[in-house]
């Protein structure tokens, strides 16, 4: 079967599009260029279809190589025949194919090595062959040499050599893998250490290796790398050895004991702590792999939060000894004014504080305040809503994430923006403008620090990186990008661009006083014609030359637009005007495929391209959960059994979702409690900025743990 054939089968795609998929992506297409501009070409895939495709085709390619490297290896050593090319043909895996060069594969110095090179070898094969009526000591004697003193010596060196054999065994391998995979046991025991009361749940733990889930594999691998648990696999030996024996035993009275012996050292020795690694490991790539899904899953919605435009935000760091950082922007981001007040302990100077912010919420009109929830959090909101109750205009405030704002702070990107602030002031910008624009804000942190995952730092960080990096392309490139406004790092992550050429475009539209259609675009330096295909139908001109440009119709397809219209005596100015609203209705009774054979396009691309005459210049975003503003502060102390919030989804897990309810301290809501049908995954249900309703169920004001349910809450409410 070809690499075309399965990618065909295993993501149920004809073999065309298999074939365009993977011509596409050699060609040196994006993934968002491929998602949204040849959608005819391999039929609708979204974006993540897309990467998951590019990722096991590089994987398939890789096992290809493999294959070849291992043929290419046995062939030169003149032990290939027709079974290993029949073993090598049908291997699905690395580890197949691992398992396969395992006999040929160069080795350090081992017991077996020793043993061959004493010339025992023929020895071992006398005696794996388990004939009737053999002497076993009669035939070692043979052996004896001056490197070999002694029988038992020679018999010692042929059993390591068939030990070796026997742990070499791919097929054996393969059986006694999926024998530990499906019946096998993880243990773990505390070990003494001054941090494992942390890890008490694992106490005399034991869990089947098929039912373990990712985040109790990731908390057992991180209690083993602190020295506080002993970790293990086990399987019953009853369910291994029999498969041995099957395999490398044949019942010879005369060499029972010895193949026996030979068994259990083999076994004890090489193939069960080899294959409890692969275990562990293949457990850990898997609790891995699920973690950055968890990640991936968590941060499109974060990215994609809506923006609260056209209002002037106060960011508010918090803090206590050096005083909170306050930092207001005006609607398009720009600071206006900066200070620092002292409202916490132990400086509590709430009175002055409170008349140095009012003056400069009514000085610049602020309609938001964007509070961190960082150190100080809790005690700044109390004080943020007695100060909106000395402000005689509508003011309200948002608690938001700061995870990564002093990452960015310190970074040389905010002091290239910023080469005046210091790094706190810095912070009170950065939280400002997430209540503002999330997306173009939160593309400035290292996307490892933005917190909405589990274990982020035990992640393998390059994998960790190249997913989540490309959930920030996809969001960035589902938007669309203001091609007047948007900073080089936004622009860096627009199909087709890089970060250098992003600087490039600023330069160019500082020194032209901004981009009037997107074809200019072709005059800013190394933003070659292959760049410009890539990157042109995500990037926005806002009120230019051309009404298209505002749009994510890509420019091949502007004459196909102009013919749509054409055909339905309508021009571009009513797409200024928005009075296309019956364009839809109008295609459809016309019917969509002989419309789109007119214009020279697919139906797909048609319906895009429809969809964007309605509402140029449109904000996918619009249409997402808006933040949940407050204008008062709920205490902990004040939350009883029973009560009914609504919150914001801060953070989805493996064991459930964290949902802010006001009080600074998220409460939880188990997988469990999610709903009353059965839930295989919480992001089967909610998604990071999701709105919900929640109940409370239990408060611990000492651990500070709060429980949550969403089941039963339209009955009681």
């Amino acid at each position: 079967m070809t690499i075309e054939e399965r990618l065909s089968s295993e993501f149920g795609l004809r073999a065309d599009y298999s074939k365009n998929i993977i011509d596409l992506i050699d060609e040196g297409n994006t993934i968002p260029f491929i998602a949204r501009y040849r959608k005819e070409m391999h039929g609708s895939c979204d974006d993540q279809v897309l990467r998951n495709f590019a990722d096991r085709l590089k994987y398939l390619r890789n096992l290809n190589d493999e294959k070849e490297k291992v043929q290419k290896v046995i062939t030169e050593q003149g032990k290939w025949t027709d079974e290993l090319a029949k073993a090598l043909e049908e291997a699905m895996t690395l580890t197949e194919v691992e398992d396969i060069y395992r006999p040929y594969k160069p080795k350090r110095k081992t017991r077996a090595s020793v043993a061959i090179a004493k010339g025992l070898e023929p020895l071992a094969d006398i005696l794996q062959a388990q004939s009737k009526n053999y002497k076993v000591m009669e035939e070692a004697e043979k052996f004896i040499t001056e490197e070999v003193p002694t029988a038992l010596d020679a018999i010692a060196g042929a059993k390591d050599i068939i030990a070796e054999r026997i742990s070499d065994s791919a097929e054996l391998r393969k059986e006694l893998r999926d024998i530990i995979a499906n019946k096998g046991f993880v243990t773990c025991a505390l070990l003494e250490n001054e941090n494992n009361l942390t890890y008490e749940t694992y106490a005399d733990f034991k869990q089947e290796v098929r039912n373990l889930p990712s985040h109790r594999i990731l908390a057992i691998n991180r209690g083993e790398k602190e020295k506080c648990l002993k970790v293990e696999v086990v399987v019953d030996e009853k369910l291994t050895i029999p498969v041995i024996e099957k395999h490398f035993k044949k019942d010879n009275e005369d060499t029972n004991a010895l193949i026996d012996e030979t068994i259990a050292d083999a076994y004890e020795r090489l193939l069960f702590p080899s294959l409890e690694r692969e275990c562990r490991n293949n457990l850990t790539d898997m609790a891995d792999e699920q973690a950055i899904k968890m990640f991936e899953v968590n941060l499109r919605p974060l990215l994609l939060e809506a923006p609260l435009k056209n209002n002037t935000i106060l960011g508010f760091d918090p803090a206590y000894r050096t005083g909170c950082k306050i930092a207001v922007i005006d609607k398009n981001g720009a600071v206006l004014d900066t200070t620092v007040v002292y409202p916490t302990p132990p400086q509590s100077k709430t009175e002055e504080s409170i008349e140095k912010l009012k003056n400069l919420i009514e000085k610049h009109k602020v309609d938001i305040i964007s509070i961190g929830n960082g150190t100080a959090s809790k005690e700044s909101e109390i004080f943020v809503a007695e100060l909106i109750k000395h402000i005689n205009r509508p003011v309200s405030y948002a608690v938001v994430s700061e995870a990564g704002a002093s990452v960015y702070s310190a970074s040389k990107l905010g002091a290239e923006e910023f080469p005046d602030f210091d790094v706190s002031l810095r912070s009170a910008v950065s939280i400002a403008r997430r209540l503002q624009d999330p997306l173009a804000e939160l593309i400035k942190i290292d996307v490892k620090s933005i917190g909405v995952g589990q274990y982020q730092h035990d992640m393998p960080q390059n994998r960790l990186t190249e997913v989540l990096t490309g959930v920030v392309e996809d969001c960035v490139n589902s938007v669309g990008v203001d091609l007047n406004t948007a900073s080089p790092s936004l622009l860096s992550y627009v199909s087709g661009l890089n970060m250098s050429i992003a600087k490039n475009i600023v330069k160019f539209r500082t020194e032209n006083n901004g981009f009037k259609c997107r074809e200019e675009l072709l005059k800013v330096s190394k933003l070659g014609p292959k760049a410009y295909e890539q990157c042109a139908g995500f990037l926005r001109v806002v009120g230019g030359e051309n009404v298209l440009d505002n749009t994510a119709v890509h420019p091949e397809s502007y004459d196909a637009a102009r013919k749509l219209l054409a055909s339905f005596n309508l021009t571009e100015e009513d797409v200024k005007n928005n009075n296309l609203v019956l364009l839809p209705k109008m295609v459809e009774q016309k019917g969509e495929k002989k419309v789109a054979d007119e214009c020279g396009v697919g139906v797909p691309t048609l319906a895009d391209i429809t969809n964007e005459l309605l509402k140029p210049g449109r904000d996918i975003r619009e249409s997402m959960p808006k933040p949940v503003l407050r204008s008062d502060v709920i205490h902990m102390e004040d939350l009883k059994e029973g009560m009914i919030f609504s919150g914001v989804v801060r953070n989805v897990v493996d064991f459930g979702v964290f949902v802010d309810i006001g009080v600074h301290q998220d409460g939880l809501v188990h997988i469990s409690q999610l709903s009353d049908a059965f839930v295989k995954h919480p992001s089967d249900v909610v998604k990071v900025g999701d709105v919900v309703d929640v109940k409370v169920t239990s408060v611990d004001i000492a651990k500070k743990r709060i429980a949550l349910t969403m089941k039963g809450i339209e009955k009681d409410a």
